[in-house]
């Protein structure tokens, strides 16, 4: 199977197994680093790092969401990023980050929720990256990492496909881990 430009083997589970962490952050970013290891050309622990704390901070469903005239609707992500250059940097910061971190956990964790849509994973990793590459400009150094958000817009297809195995070993436990392994197109390493 391919997922982005990552070709991806996944062999079927006989049986299933049980996981035990001490927070959902702990977790995720287990499960991460698992399909991480095997990739041959890995992103780095703080990416993974980052990566689980976003997956934990959707553990609320609330928060791929937004309240409007008291009304509970999904995020316009693209409205979002246009209306962010009119805040204040603490604001901004604020907005770009969460547009961010939402377009990385639907393309990632949820992508499967869009295979009905007009609107496509495509457009939300665009809109991600760009929120991450502004975001960037407003926060230079992210975990004492120079240009640390600009690593995640570069590598978010990368990111979001290691996600994405994770969402699917969540949902589907009919397949075996152990035995998955990726392997990176040359246009994605960057």
């Amino acid at each position: 199977m391919k997922l982005g430009g990552i070709w991806v083997f996944k062999p079927k589970k006989e049986e299933g197994s049980v996981s035990l962490e001490s927070s959902l952050q702990s977790f995720f970013y287990s499960q991460l680093m698992e399909f991480n290891k095997k990739a041959t050309c890995p992103l780095s622990n703080e990416a993974i790092y980052y990566s689980s704390l976003v997956m934990d901070k959707f553990g609320s469903s609330g928060e791929l969401f937004e309240t409007s005239e008291g009304k509970v609707r999904e995020k316009v992500l693209g409205v979002k990023l246009l209306e962010s250059s009119n805040l204040s940097t603490k604001e901004r910061t604020r907005q770009l980050k969460d547009i961010g971190d939402t377009a990385l956990i639907v393309c990632g964790f949820f992508s499967d929720s869009l295979k009905k849509k007009i609107i496509d994973t495509k457009y939300y990793q665009e809109v991600g990256q760009i929120a991450y590459r502004q975001l960037n400009s407003v926060v230079p150094i992210a975990y004492d990492i120079p240009s640390f958000f600009d690593g995640v817009s570069s590598n978010f297809d990368k990111i979001t496909t290691v996600m994405n195995l994770v969402s699917e070993k969540t949902f589907n436990r009919d397949w075996d881990s152990e035995s998955v392994y990726l392997f990176v197109s040359k246009k994605l390493i960057g």
